[in-house]
């Protein structure tokens, strides 16, 4: 869960203003892991909430400093660990938060769109009264534009959003931290309901049977798939390859590849979503399951992606024959 946390200023997005900071971005983030800026930024689409390319290697780096590119501190990340570290972000998430932290106008379309009403609704829950719901959930609405200032600067809680958890799990923290912030500066002296204190920072162990639910539905998806669409899965998240590298084996163009994951996941996430909800979960807790980690689910990615993969690899091989010198 992200935290908003004085030590984390690196991170504030509206301090993207020095020329020199956001040149040296996108070249620090290539010496330290050997891939461009762009690979993350097709990943998190950026032009679609218009934040530049040297501002999210801005974020990232920053993000990848404050946890060590989740390594325990003193231990130093291989080129390798990086990459990973980054792509295990929530990566369109980051980039919303930090576009519309920077005032963005296309981010903040989308952010309004996705996520108004669920925070109302969520605010009229941890205050227990529509009023006072409604007045939570317009003052976060007030801080995260920004219209407070600090030497200048725009200050936004979006921009200490780290993307290591969900966007609307850091939402619903914020408003309830919020909220027990209103009621110790208010003085009152009667104890808040246990529904209104802030989540801890670590997650609760996940249900067994939730878990097996999960890992059942995951497992019917990835086994409907095409052999096709199971190596471009496969690739991407278990090989780590680039998208450089799986644009030359399907003999296409980055960005396609970057397009072809983009509607791959979001139907598999769409999948996923009405299969639990077939079983008899409520659309939130369904939400909720697919941020699961997924180390905690008891399967094999890897035998299941990969299934029907060698001849999917034999189809690629017997495509790209002719470019054999």
């Amino acid at each position: 869960m992200d935290s908003v946390s004085p030590t984390f200023a690196g991170l504030n997005a509206t301090a993207i203003s020095s020329g020199s900071d956001l040149n040296d971005a996108e070249l620090r983030l290539r010496e330290l892991c050997g891939v461009s800026v762009d690979e993350f930024w097709l990943a998190a689409d950026g032009v679609s909430v218009g934040l530049g390319k040297d501002e999210l290697a801005l974020v990232l780096l920053a993000v990848g400093v404050r946890y060590n590119y989740g390594l325990p501190h003193g231990i130093s990340a291989t080129p390798t660990q990086i990459i990973a570290f980054w792509r295990s972000l929530q990566l369109a998430d980051l980039a919303l938060a930090h576009a519309c932290a920077l005032g963005r106008d296309s981010a903040w379309i989308q952010f309004v769109a996705r996520y108004k009403e669920p925070l109302r609704q969520v605010a009229i829950g941890i205050a227990g009264s529509a009023a006072t719901g409604h007045e939570l959930a317009d003052s976060l609405y007030s801080a995260m534009f920004g219209l407070s200032e600090r030497d200048g600067e725009r200050q936004s809680p979006l921009a200490y959003y780290s993307g290591r958890g969900s966007l609307k799990g850091f939402l619903r923290a914020t408003l309830a931290q919020r909220h027990v912030d209103h009621h110790r500066r208010s003085g009152r002296e009667t104890s808040l309901p246990a529904g209104d204190m802030v989540a801890p920072p670590s997650a609760p162990e996940p249900r067994p049977d939730l878990l097996r639910q999960l890992g059942e539905s995951l497992a019917s998806a990835l086994v409907a798939l095409e052999p096709e669409e199971r190596l471009l899965l496969s690739a991407w998240f278990l090989d780590r390859r680039t998208l450089l590298e799986i644009s030359r084996m399907l003999r296409v163009h980055e960005t396609t590849v970057s397009r072809r994951i983009g509607r791959l996941t979001g139907r598999l996430h769409r999948e996923l979503l009405a299969s639990l909800r077939a079983s008899g979960m409520s659309k939130d807790a369904a939400e909720e399951a697919l941020g699961t980690d997924p180390r905690d689910i008891n399967i094999n990615l890897r035998s299941l992606l990969q299934t029907s993969r060698s001849a999917a690899f034999s189809k690629q091989s017997v495509s790209a024959e002719p470019e054999r010198i």
